[in-house]
């Protein structure tokens, strides 16, 4: 029994004493986190003006129109993927694949990620600095050394050991003003990212409909080329016939010639923005092909209204320059420090000689307090306050020109996305009247009533008018963009990094230092160690919807998608087999 309360009592002993180290460990961190935060957060005075942003006196409503309609409470907001309202399932996945693997925006998402490590470095001066060295050295004199007495030793071993510490009790918020200033900067630079971002979501949507454009004029042309090959040999047959003479012939060979070189300029434009797009989703262009449509796909929607008061919170470049400025404010108060003491504390201790290191009378510190203040630099210090002054208004007219200049684009796309829509309904009608007026014109010159110079101009006002609605359709669509664009593409200034977010890591934090946890949905494609991520390095990997199946026979095929919403355009009229036949009939009949 005894022997058992003896265990009994040793194993108490020791679960207690693993629960006291336990505690103690814990007791340490929370002492030395609350003399970091109370190095971080002591007394200081901050210098720096008040900061508002300008507020601006804005108009209570557009004076252009444009594809608004009055949209329920949940809906009164642009949606994020707005190129959805298109509801073409090529361009989706284009802008997919643009916001994934685009080496550009991956960029800027660094630049954040940078940022954020350089208010850390500027942060980490609030906190005292602690380190530690060692040295060591032997050493031996001459024996003919000057001065030298009879019996001295001629060699010493050095040990040195000891600790330094210094700390900068920042009173005026000279280095709490820096720390901001990375701050602000860090969220600059996130709303930077968020402005490549919609700027790239939106160059991707406009050379895609640019794509589209020369498509459709492709297939106009293409069918025009046949036509009037048809119509050629319509009129050698005449020619050879003695019926039409020979000018006839070069008209028609000079109109047939032309389009072919029409077509061939389409074709090489087409490749050159294909090679665009291939490079804003991360593909070689050698290894990029979009499938042709005969149709231009057209969409028809209606975006939320939104008063011109909310643009300020919805454009980032709006809010980046609106960071630079209070940057700008906080570089007065860093300009007003310069007037006042600079303190620093440096405290040291460690041990020195030879055996026997660790021996207290060998030991040694210091410690000390600096103050400095310059008395008379010649206007330096004035010059930098007046220097400081001066760059803050100038951000704020910075700021005021990209409001004016937010407004001027959103009032430029509700003026082209208004009026180029009515435009295109008149082009279509015009089309209309070219096809008529070219049928008329066959008549008649079939019945001997019309040279072929008027056959010529009627033929090429229809091709030149169904190439304009083309045209007319892709400028409706890329202005839309550009409206959407302007308006921000969906984002709200509430997405963007809080002050407290920007921290990459904890003071105290050793590991998962390769990147820090994404803030604001910004993120880049780094592996947890910091490595460089090599998942986007194939640049010939096939996109889905976008590839080019190859058919049975090896060779590659066109793969045709039509999207839904496409606005028809009459076509080409009076084939020339119906005019050859007429020809023939009207020869029976002589």
């Amino acid at each position: 029994m005894i022997k058992h309360n003896t265990i009994g009592k040793g194993a108490y002993r020791k679960s207690h004493a693993h629960v006291f180290v336990r505690r103690a460990r814990s007791g340490c961190v929370s002492l030395l986190t609350l003399a970091l935060s109370a190095c971080m957060g002591g007394p200081a005075i901050d210098l720096t003006p008040d900061y508002q942003p300008e507020k601006f006196i804005l108009p209570d409503s557009w004076r252009g129109s444009g594809p608004f309609a009055k949209a329920n409470p949940s809906e009164g907001e642009l949606r994020p993927d707005w190129w959805k309202l298109y509801d073409d399932p090529v361009l989706n996945e284009l802008e997919k694949q643009a916001m994934e693997a685009n080496p550009d925006l991956h960029a800027a998402a660094e630049r954040f990620i940078q940022a954020r490590a350089i208010m850390m470095k500027v942060r980490s001066r609030l906190i005292p600095q602690l380190g530690v060295g060692f040295g060591a050295s032997n050493n031996k004199q001459s024996e003919e050394r000057l001065f030298r007495g009879l019996g001295e030793p001629d060699r010493e071993t050095t040990l040195e050991f000891g600790g330094l510490a210094g700390w900068e009790p920042d009173f005026w918020s000279r280095i709490r003003n820096r720390t901001r200033m990375k701050i602000y900067r860090a969220e600059q630079r996130a709303a930077e990212y968020i402005l490549a971002r919609l700027s790239l979501q939106a160059e991707v949507a406009t050379n895609y409909y640019t794509l589209r454009s020369l498509d459709g004029q492709t297939a106009i042309l293409s069918q025009s080329v046949d036509y009037y090959k048809n119509l050629l040999g319509v009129v050698e047959d005449r020619f050879n016939g003695a019926i039409s003479p020979k000018i006839d012939v070069t008209r028609t060979q000079f109109l047939l010639f032309s389009t072919e070189a029409r077509l061939l300029e389409i074709q090489a434009q087409r490749q050159v923005i294909e090679h665009a797009i291939a490079v804003l989703v991360n593909r070689s262009a050698s290894s990029f092909k979009v499938a042709p449509l005969d149709e231009f796909p057209m969409a028809k929607f209606e975006l939320p209204v939104e008063i011109p008061s909310t643009l300020l919170e919805r454009r980032p470049d709006i809010a980046a320059m609106e960071r630079k400025m209070a940057q700008a404010n906080r570089t007065i108060g860093i300009a007003r420090a310069a007037f006042y003491p600079h303190i620093s504390f440096r405290a040291g201790s460690g041990f020195e000689g030879g055996t026997g290191l660790f021996d207290m009378a060998k030991s040694f510190w210091t410690y000390g307090l600096e103050v400095t203040l310059p008395i008379f630099q010649g206007g330096h210090r004035r010059a930098r306050l007046q220097q400081a002054w001066s760059v803050y208004r100038e951000t704020v007219d910075d700021y005021r020109s990209t409001v004016l200049n937010a407004f001027r684009e959103v009032e430029n796309g509700l003026s082209r996305t208004n009026l180029i829509s009515a435009q295109v309904e008149k082009l279509i009608t015009s089309v209309e009247a070219a096809l008529e007026t070219q049928n008329l014109t066959v008549n008649l010159y079939q019945g001997g009533l019309a040279t072929s110079l008027d056959l010529l101009f009627a033929q090429i006002n229809t091709l030149d008018a169904r190439i304009e609605v083309v045209r007319g359709k892709a400028e409706l669509m890329k202005s839309s963009v550009e409206l959407v664009r302007a308006l921000g593409g969906g984002w709200n200034r509430e997405q963007l990094p809080t002050d407290e977010q920007i921290q990459p890591f904890g003071v105290l934090q050793y590991n998962d230092l390769g990147k820090p946890q994404p803030v604001g949905g910004i993120d880049a494609p780094t592996s947890n160690d910091g490595r460089y991520s090599q998942q986007y390095d194939d640049l010939t990997q096939s996109i889905e919807g976008i590839a080019i199946p190859t058919g049975s026979n090896g060779e590659n095929q066109d793969l045709i998608i039509h999207p839904p919403g496409e606005m028809s355009v009459p076509k080409m009229a009076v084939p020339p087999e119906e005019m050859e036949t007429d020809q023939h009939n009207k020869g029976n009949n002589d």
